[in-house]
């Protein structure tokens, strides 16, 4: 047959557009998620001379030992009063928990679960700060920002799950470069990012989130032994059960408190055993508590909400014995802040690409000169950093040798472009100061005033200069993203002209043929009949509806099938869209889901039990409709049965004993789920097309009365199209049997009748299709469940946030942590509504009558063409069309305030979902592209025997 648009074309067309996407899309991320660029090297004797001035001469710190070195730094800051650093990480932590939020104390329940940490702060011997931490809000960035005082790269989210070594000057390689010795225990995140840094340590993985106890347990038995020794000077502790508790139950678990009472436990022991009894002289160690993060009401995290960014920054043992208390437990700081405090508290360079800025009243206890010098140093690295990313930055009027006279000190007011506005605060604070010395050197009295006003200049230029800093639009390489849009571009031209062309083709096709049709008495379209139901529900009376359906039902049985379908599908629709309600701005409006959970864990697992009840019975049924073998679909029917009962067991037997942190019975038993699906489905996919019957074409033609009327004799005769259909039925209900049993294993609960509604509405698509005859519009159809797919994924309680991420049902039959495993469970749970209606596009085309208009003289090429040009093209040319857009859109918006906080998490979910697309397509292509292969054969084959027996 002769075609403008040949099998082949359309083939290397199609893979030609989806790898000019790949390339272009490839490209973009490339050039607008760079690692953000630091500075190389790291701070050393230089960071306490002013960065307008020469740098010190025969000073450098290669050439000093660590004893010297460390000596050289305690004299050049003058402030070094700590010796020894505990730092204790509780993964998860928010700070509302212990300090409360809007002016008011947290709730009795959480302060009675952490007593002796309350008691610190109500008596003045903590100072606790709610950390602001940066998205995206998951652990290995914000600790490399505590650490560095650097804010990362946004696709740091992705380095998450497989940290590389930090090269960047931090913390723990300072503390290094004079002489300190560390020790480590918890999340091996640290082991990762400090290899070989650490004389002692313990790591435990982060990501297995089942478990709450034996995590934490692994940390605290190190704790006695090590508190008694003395030959440590930084002690990392990472505590990751209260993290996981959040994960499984949300905040509200009914593990939380206890978890709590067990790091207030810990918060005790160190105190009493290290900080309390020390006096001063002897020695001084700081424990400092701090959260990575903090987590939604659900216990999830990694987007920019208040919850999730709520980190906790607590500091005990400073000696400030502070009076108000509200004053130190209400203050909103940056998470970055920890790195310079620190710092400056242990007598050690700022790393150098700290953006942080000095915690007020960490310094209480020190004299004003020391408190002024540490904002000094403060300063000084700010200004540092600012000179490498404005070239042009130049404050050459600042003292080198901090002291200046009063002449151009009384500066009032800052304006102009930026590198103006940062030079002349920073001359105002200078200045003030060096004018300061000058009154102290010649004991001229001062006042508090004075000293205030230094204070707050210097936090004015700090604040000013680290806002910039955290905000600055990283240089993102022009040419590299309007290359990469234009290839997103063509390829979305390439598969949507593949669509025209090939709609035109087949409309010219059905119009040679319609006249002779009796098929073409009734063409009706999804959107008239779409129409035409809002108005049977929304104008007419259900009586006249009803009415109206039976008239229908007996002038044309097929319109009415297809408006019963419609029905449900408005229905079902209405009731996924208001289960979740999602977005930032309505997460917190009531829907069916919260109302269920407040309900009960019994009546959620009921609905559960009958959802799932309910979903194995309409598989069954569909199973039964299938023209194939009956022992063969019986056979797999039974095979499928028996794990969705082994499902249903899970359900009901350890659906409670969720919190368990490790439970061998439950996590084989879901081992043997998922190996029997996995074979079940893979084995239905490759054995039936060989064990299905092959037919007599005039047989099978007569018994399907669209393959008689529309598809000639000599192609019955040569080609497997019926066996082809009842192959695909067959293998299709094996895809979504699976799904279905899958996604009742790893979904939360309280998704069960959803997973229910999207799968009737599948069904109700498919009755919809299987009665539109050959002359209805298949790329509508096929678009249509795209849309439903997209809209389902949202009804599951997705967002565009990374916070709703389902981390928990990711781990759900693992005995230990893989990454590439919890990886694709993560997907699974995730895209489970998209997939579930990709995959249903096998089934689709198995019941659609419409590629069976063929001409006289067609190949296998034509027929193969016909069945996948729009299954493949439609859903690939309509993510095309929203990948496009959106990546227009964030262009557009790269100097948003937004950016990386709204537009680039939506980017990162339209970016999986274009994978989501391409791994569908490929399943629909090869069953197709396999099963007819297998029965082409068989069918050449038997054609050879029917040859040789006559």
């Amino acid at each position: 047959m002769s075609s403008s648009l040949t099998c082949a074309k359309l083939t290397i067309l199609t893979i030609t557009g989806v790898t000019i996407q790949i390339i272009g899309l490839s490209l973009f991320v490339y050039g607008f998620f760079p690692v953000k660029p630091a500075l190389s090297g790291v701070s050393g004797a230089e960071s306490f001379r002013p960065p307008t001035c020469t740098p010190l001469h025969n000073q450098t710190d290669s050439d000093l030992p660590p004893h010297n070195l460390k000596s050289l730094y305690k004299e050049l800051s003058g402030i070094a009063p700590f010796d020894r650093l505990v730092l204790m990480v509780i993964d998860g932590l928010p700070a509302e928990f212990v300090l409360g939020k809007d002016d008011k104390p947290p709730p009795k329940a959480l302060m009675d679960a952490m007593p002796y940490t309350q008691s610190l702060l109500a008596n003045g011997m903590a100072i606790g700060y709610h950390a602001k931490a940066a998205p995206p809000t998951v652990t290995m960035p914000r600790l490399k920002a505590m650490v560095s005082g650097a804010i990362g790269g946004f696709l740091d989210v992705a380095f998450n799950f497989n940290t590389q070594a930090l090269l960047d000057d931090n913390l723990l390689g300072q503390f290094l470069k004079i002489g300190w010795k560390m020790v480590m225990f918890g999340d091996e995140t640290w082991l990762k990012l400090f290899p070989g840094l650490f004389t002692r340590h313990d790591g435990v993985g982060s990501f297995f989130v089942k478990d709450t106890v034996q995590v934490d347990q692994n940390v605290s038995r190190h704790l006695g032994d090590e508190l008694s020794r003395d030959d440590w000077d930084l002690m990392v502790l990472h505590y990751l059960g209260l993290d996981h508790v959040g994960h499984i139950g949300g905040r509200n678990s009914i593990l939380m408190a206890p978890k709590l009472l067990e790091m207030d436990k810990v918060v005790k022991m160190i105190h009493t055993s290290v900080i309390a009894g020390q006096e001063n002289g002897q020695g001084q160690t700081l424990l400092v508590v701090v959260s990575d993060h903090g987590m939604t009401y659900n216990g999830n995290h990694g987007g920019s909400s208040f919850e999730e960014t709520d980190s906790l920054a607590l500091f005990i043992g400073l000696r400030n014995h502070v009076s108000d208390y509200a004053l130190y437990t209400l203050n909103t700081v940056y998470q970055v802040d920890v790195a310079p405090t620190l710092a400056l508290l242990f007598g050690v360079p700022i790393p150098k690409n700290n953006v942080g800025v000095l915690l007020s009243g960490t310094f209480g206890s020190f004299t004003d000169d020391q408190q002024l010098k540490a904002l000094e140093l403060n300063s000084w690295q700010l200004l540092r950093l600012l000179q490498a990313q404005l070239p042009g930055l130049s404050c050459e009027n600042s003292p080198c040798d901090g002291f200046s006279d009063d002449q151009g000190c009384r500066i009032n007011k800052c304006s102009g472009n930026i590198e103006n506005t940062i030079c002349c605060l920073y001359l105002k604070a200078t200045m003030l100061h060096s004018s300061w010395r000058l009154k102290d050197v010649s004991s001229r009295p001062y006042s508090r005033e004075d000293y205030s006003g230094i204070v707050a200049a210097y936090y004015e230029f700090l604040k000013t200069a680290s806002e910039w800093l955290s905000r600055r639009v990283t240089d993102k390489p022009v040419n590299l993203l309007a290359f990469g849009v234009a290839a997103m571009m063509l390829s979305c031209l390439i598969l949507l002209s593949l669509i025209f062309s090939f709609y035109k083709e087949v409309y010219n096709m059905k119009m040679q043929q319609c006249f002779d049709s009796k098929y073409s008495m009734h063409t009706w379209s999804l959107v008239e009949t779409f129409v035409l139901g809002v108005i049977l529900i929304l104008v007419s009376l259900p009586v006249e509806a009803s009415r109206s359906l039976f008239g229908l039902y007996k002038g044309n049985k097929k319109i009415a099938f297809q408006m019963c379908s419609i029905f449900v599908l408005i229905i079902s629709g209405r009731t996924l869209r208001g289960w979740h309600q999602g977005g930032v701005n309505w997460t917190y409006l009531p829907d069916i889901s919260k109302w269920l959970e407040k309900a009960g864990s019994n009546h959620v697992k009921s609905i559960q039990l009958v959802s799932g009840l309910l979903m194995i019975s309409l598989c069954l049924f569909a199973l039964s409709l299938s023209g194939s073998r009956r022992k063969i679909s019986l056979a797999v029917g039974f095979s499928f049965l028996m794990f969705g009962l082994l499902v249903l067991q899970h359900i009901q037997k350890y659906q409670d004993n969720i919190f368990v942190s490790s439970n061998y019975n439950a996590t084989l038993l879901v081992q043997i789920i998922f190996a029997g699906l996995g074979i079940a489905t893979i084995g239905t996919f490759v054995a039936y097309p060989w064990l299905m019957p092959i037919c007599i074409s005039k047989i099978c033609s007569s018994h399907h009365s669209f393959m008689s009327g529309s598809v000639p004799i000599e192609i019955q005769n040569e080609y497997p199209l019926l066996e082809l259909k009842n192959s695909l039925y067959l293998i299709g209900w094996a895809y979504l049997f699976c799904w279905c049993l899958l996604q009742l294993l790893l979904q939360q609960p309280i998704n069960a009748l959803p997973m229910l509604l999207l799968f009737v509405q599948i069904l109700a698509s498919l009755i919809y299709a299987s009665n539109g005859g050959v002359h209805h519009k298949q790329w509508v159809e096929i678009a249509a469940l795209y849309y439903l797919g997209m809209a389902g994924h949202f009804a599951l309680g997705n967002s565009n946030t990374l916070a709703t991420i389902d981390v928990a049902g990711a781990f759900i039959g693992m005995s230990s942590y893989s990454t590439l495993l919890s990886g694709i469970l993560m997907f699974i749970i995730t895209y489970a509504s998209p997939s579930f209606f990709l995959l249903s596009i096998v089934m689709y085309i198995s019941v659609d009558t419409s590629y069976l208009v063929i001409p006289q003289k067609a190949d296998s090429e034509h027929l193969l063409k016909n069945m996948l040009a729009f299954p493949c093209l439609v859903p690939l040319g309509v993510n095309s069309i929203i990948l496009t857009a959106y990546t227009i859109v964030l262009l557009l918006m790269r100097n948003h305030l937004f950016v990386w906080s709204v537009f680039s998490p939506k980017y990162l979910y339209v970016c999986a979902t274009t994978l989501c697309v391409y791994i569908g397509v490929s399943f629909v292509a090869a069953t197709v592209i396999y099963s007819y292969l297998v029965l082409a054969l068989r069918k050449r084959m038997q054609g050879f025997s029917s040859i040789d027996t006559r």
